[in-house]
């Protein structure tokens, strides 16, 4: 490893605070004798702890030692001069407690932002498998509506709006030969609520027989307002009116919001 890649690599703080093995120690002095800028890079390292110590360190002021230095002289004559013990060893330790408890801190508050990172992924995630699934329902049912509009062999009856909503219309996809029918009531308003469009099949001659062939039950949760009703033997014009929820036994005329011919 080269002087500089040994400065950027924060091996030289591990080594003043005294964190290396034995053969790291040795191998860095070495380099530091030989490398004038590892040996610098060593000493600022070594002031900084010193400084960030002696910040916190508890002192007395020159005039309290004196004051305590003069009555030790009374009570027990000449006080030895005493030269301060070395602290660089508890600076050194202290520093380094300093510097990994910080270090710790630093990695709880980055772990909990990624596990709120990860929270937030997963509902990111969540809704958008939602999303998915509805857009993927959504489609189903558009590629079996154009399948119906699309069938040759289906039956297409137009329903023009009449007296009491000029303004609707419908149309009945009708398979004669499977009886098969679908309602397409996009032209219908949205039904009042307790009231449901239910749908007849008309027999004109000789007099005029309506038979029910089901409801547009749940018309505001049906998107694409394509309903399946019930099979139809025979018909020779479609009527939808607007009835009581659960429907009628007869057609309300007065009700009668689209109508066609076969």
């Amino acid at each position: 490893m080269e002087a500089q890649e040994y400065i950027e690599s924060g091996t030289l703080e591990l080594y003043v605070y005294g964190l290396l093995t034995e053969t790291e120690n040795l191998e860095i002095a070495e380099l530091a004798k030989k490398n004038p800028e590892v040996d610098q890079e060593i000493i600022a390292i070594e002031k900084a702890i010193v400084a960030l110590s002696s910040s916190f360190s508890p002192f007395h002021s020159v005039a309290n030692f004196e004051k305590i230095k003069a009555r030790l002289e009374l009570k027990h004559g000449k006080v030895v001069e005493l030269k301060p013990a070395s602290n660089w060893s508890q600076y050194v330790g202290w520093a380094a407690s300093v510097v990994l408890l910080l270090g710790l801190g630093y990695q709880t508050l980055e772990l909990t932002k990624t596990k709120e990172a990860i929270a937030t992924v997963g509902t990111e995630k969540n809704k958008i498998q939602r999303d998915f699934a509805y857009l993927d329902q959504q489609n189903k049912e558009t590629e079996k509506n154009l399948t119906i509009v699309r069938d040759i062999k289906n039956t297409g009856v137009t329903l023009g709006g009449q007296t009491v909503s000029p303004t609707s219309f419908a149309k009945v996809y009708w398979n004669k030969e499977t009886k098969t029918t679908y309602i397409d009531a996009a032209g219908l308003p949205k039904p009042p609520k307790g009231m449901v469009y239910q749908v007849w099949a008309l027999k004109l001659s000789p007099v005029l027989t309506p038979t029910s062939i089901g409801l547009l039950s749940d018309f505001e949760e049906n998107d694409q307002k394509i309903f399946s009703v019930e099979q139809t033997d025979s018909a020779e014009a479609f009527g939808i009116t607007l009835e009581p929820a659960g429907g009628s036994l007869t057609p309300t005329m007065e009700q009668l919001y689209t109508l066609g011919k076969v």
